[in-house]
């Protein structure tokens, strides 16, 4: 592709404009830890709410849906859009909970709860599983997606894609802390949305396309626009819809979608002012991140399987393309090389604002991860804060490149997101209970991550069966399920004083607690009065959210597919769905 001079213009200020954010904020990042990774503690809710859906807002995330559409249709997005009910339970039930802890990172939570050296294996452990591996395969994936964005719309080989993104990703990240990120993530969030916007309604209008109602009845289309499955087909509903809406949500762990929080969600809560902050921010990155997001990627999607009917199209369109890279998910940068130039520079300024978004979050995350939960906890005990963040730097630095030599040998975004829910399937449940049932002890998480870890690498890398995606991950959950729950009552639980330290600080529903209760009670604890919401409360809350969310979704889904009046009907549903919950919530 040729980019005219316009074009580069556009590029070149949005590379510009992030350096800058990431100098003005290294001066504020570098005077502590507690700065460099949570930014103080004081940023608003709206700012952590739009960093959490910029960093979700990858540029592998388009070529994802792009994949799943072409493969299953509108409804195969139920693989992620099930995860709303991960997030709602997180807005409404542990939202406050996080905050509550004052904890530096998530990890920091496994010696709140749990004690003993196993509780500080289990820190140490996960800090480099998480912070290093399981980060770093995160990061190759998203710097996949831009080799391929970059393959077809620059016509650069993948090493130039990631030294440019590496390169300047690292050095806003390493210079700006979580505040750094924080801010790029807000500027670089609107301008992928304004410009996939604009992209989508000028595919849309392609010669080629045709315009919205020839896209919706092209033979190529027509079968892939429904947003449910055809439920007189178990062979389709089933993997596309039940085990989602059912199993995968609570089950499986995926980071931005963590049963109970985690992660960078998790990082965002714990840099809130306030526990309604908190609350707030991640209701605002549910909304946006499922009813706000997804359309302009659908339409763009679904105006491939027109123009490029097939994978074959797609080669011939691209020869100097790796063969070994052509997949469906291609097909999303393809459709954005027929953008004119001025539009072209915009669009590839926004792709590359979500790739690096992504990469500067996990970067930090990472970072935060290796700082706090091995090296000061494990090494240095008494670092300062200069020596912290000196190696939080050296650390954001080692991630990248361990991210950018991983990505190059890797081929698909539909693969590498199965295996991700593979490794994480079964450990769901034991995060959501974690907080409420007080037998739960750190050798139930060893297990559990033991167990996972196991029954993903023989289904990947030993299993030659016939079995699907979804049955190997439905087997994971059950076995891993039953092997966290025999170590629980096996091993000996969490000691007295640890938890009922837990119970004090962190004040979960009593449901689940009762010897640590009557204990404090024997002791003379007077425990403070609990104000919060009532669980059956939060349940609520936890429906109406679901409820606003994917009316909306589907809302204006069935406004773009012509059919207005059901269409009109969602989006009043949704708006009578928040008005409850704003009230219940009061």
């Amino acid at each position: 592709m040729n980019l005219q001079s316009l074009d580069w213009i556009i590029i070149a200020g949005f590379f510009a404009v992030t350096l800058l954010i990431g100098i003005w904020s290294s001066k504020q990042a570098g005077k502590s830890a507690k700065d460099f990774f949570l930014s103080g503690r004081n940023m608003p809710w709206w700012l952590l709410g739009v960093s959490m859906v910029a960093t979700t807002f990858s540029a592998d995330t388009p070529n994802l849906v792009t994949d799943i559409i072409r493969k299953n249709g509108v409804a195969g997005n139920w693989v992620w859009w099930a995860f709303l009910l991960t997030g709602m339970t997180t807005v409404f039930i542990y939202a406050k909970l996080w905050r509550r802890s004052g904890i530096l990172t998530d990890l920091e939570f496994y010696e709140l709860r749990y004690s003993g050296k196993e509780a500080a294996f289990l820190r140490g452990f996960r800090a480099i599983y998480l912070g290093v591996f399981f980060n770093v395969m995160i990061m190759a994936t998203v710097m996949l997606a831009g080799i391929k964005i970059a393959g077809v719309m620059l016509g650069i080989s993948p090493v130039q894609t990631v030294l440019l993104v590496s390169i300047v990703t690292v050095v806003y990240s390493s210079l700006g802390g979580l505040r750094g990120v924080m801010l790029t993530d807000f500027f670089q969030f609107f301008l992928s949305m304004i410009a996939m916007i604009v992209g989508a309604v000028y595919v849309i209008r392609l010669p080629e396309v045709g315009g919205l109602d020839n896209l919706l009845t092209h033979p190529n289309v027509v079968g892939k626009i429904d947003m449910f499955p055809d439920f007189t087909d178990m062979n389709i509903s089933v993997p596309l819809f039940f085990i989602p809406i059912a199993v995968q949500w609570w089950s499986a762990w995926y980071p931005g979608a963590e049963p109970g929080g985690g992660g960078y969600v998790a990082q965002r809560m714990l840099s809130a002012k306030e526990e309604k902050d908190a609350v707030r921010a991640t209701l605002l990155f549910n909304l946006a991140h499922y009813a706000l997001r997804p359309w302009p990627w659908i339409l763009i999607a679904l105006a491939s399987l027109v123009v490029f009917p097939n994978l074959d199209s797609i080669a011939a369109s691209f020869p100097h393309i790796d063969k070994s890279i052509i997949n469906d998910d291609l097909a999303f940068p393809a459709m954005l090389s027929l953008l004119p130039s001025g539009l072209l520079g915009l669009i590839i300024a926004a792709l590359t604002a979500a790739l690096m978004s992504t990469i500067s979050t996990h970067l930090n995350w990472g970072a935060s991860y290796i700082v706090n939960d091995f090296y000061v906890r494990f090494i240095h005990s008494d670092a300062t804060d200069k020596q912290q963040v000196a190696i939080g730097r050296i650390a954001t630095l080692i991630l990248m490149i361990l991210a950018a030599i991983f990505s190059l040998g890797l081929s698909s975004a539909l693969g590498a997101f199965e295996i991700l829910l593979q490794i994480g399937a079964g450990t769901g449940l034991l995060f959501l209970l974690r907080w409420f049932w007080w037998r739960i002890n750190a050798y139930s998480e060893i297990v559990a991550m033991i167990v996972s870890f196991a029954l993903a690498i023989y289904f990947e890398m030993i299993y030659s069966g016939t079995l699907q995606s979804w049955q190997k991950m439905c087997i994971a959950v059950l076995i891993t399920t039953i092997c966290w729950i025999a170590a629980t009552f096996l091993t000996r639980p969490t000691d007295m004083h640890t938890l009922r330290t837990f119970y004090q600080k962190i004040r979960p529903h009593k449901s689940g607690w009762s010897p640590i209760l009557a204990a404090l009670k024997n002791d003379g604890v007077e425990l403070p009065i609990q104000r919060d919401q009532k669980f059956t409360s939060e349940l609520l809350m936890l429906f109406l959210g679901c409820v606003m969310i994917y009316c909306l979704l589907f809302g204006v889904g069935y406004v773009i597919y012509g059919n207005t009046m059901l269409g009109t009907l969602c989006v009043l549903i949704s708006f009578l769905s928040g008005f409850s919950l704003t009230r219940l919530w009061r």
